[in-house]
């Protein structure tokens, strides 16, 4: 109704089909889009060598001089170590991080309870039955692939199981969960 009200060129025509796909990219960026995004990052960047943020001193290939390289293939790890963030700067990042993972112990997740005016309307109630039957399947298709073996991008030394966008979390850090909103 606003977009007719408000004389977006156009778009007032604009037939069901194409209202459903605006309003499903709206809701996947203030969910799925977002808690992938959002909910992933410190179980990955929350190790900093995996994601470094401010370098101390250049690597050798920047400095690009004879007595740089030499050091580089003598002592790499001091070498790595000197470029490293301080442990202050880390845990700054860390601390961070960890706030904008966090799940806070009443977040709503998507699909997960029905509306109370929902559950009087049959036709909605039942639709909102078969989604929430279609998340807790998605789930089951998570943990499969998470299980399966032979898929090599999900198991193996250091490998960390896929789970951003399984739907429902516990509260805290978990990488996981999809709630109805952003919120930090």
């Amino acid at each position: 109704m606003e977009i007719k009200r408000m004389r977006h060129g156009g778009l007032s025509s604009k037939a069901p089909k194409d209202l459903i796909e605006i309003v499903t990219t709206i809701a996947w960026v203030a969910s799925g889009h977002h808690a992938a995004v959002n909910f992933g990052q410190y179980p990955y960047g929350g190790y900093f060598p995996n994601r470094p943020t401010i370098a101390r001193i250049n690597m050798p290939t920047e400095d690009n001089s004879e007595e740089g390289w030499k050091f580089l293939l003598e002592k790499p790890e001091v070498v790595l170590l000197r470029c490293f963030p301080s442990q202050v700067q880390a845990a700054t990042v860390m601390t961070v991080l960890d706030v904008l993972s966090n799940h806070s112990p009443d977040e709503e997740y998507l699909g997960q309870l029905a509306e109370p005016a929902w559950e009087e309307d049959p036709l909605v109630k039942s639709a909102f039955e078969r989604f929430n039957g279609k998340l807790k399947e998605f789930e089951g298709v998570v943990d499969a692939r998470n299980a399966n073996k032979e898929l090599k991008n999900r198991n193996g030394a250091g490998i960390t199981p896929y789970e951003l966008l399984k739907p429902f979390s516990d509260s805290g850090v978990t990488g996981k969960g999809v709630p109805y909103s952003i919120s930090i």
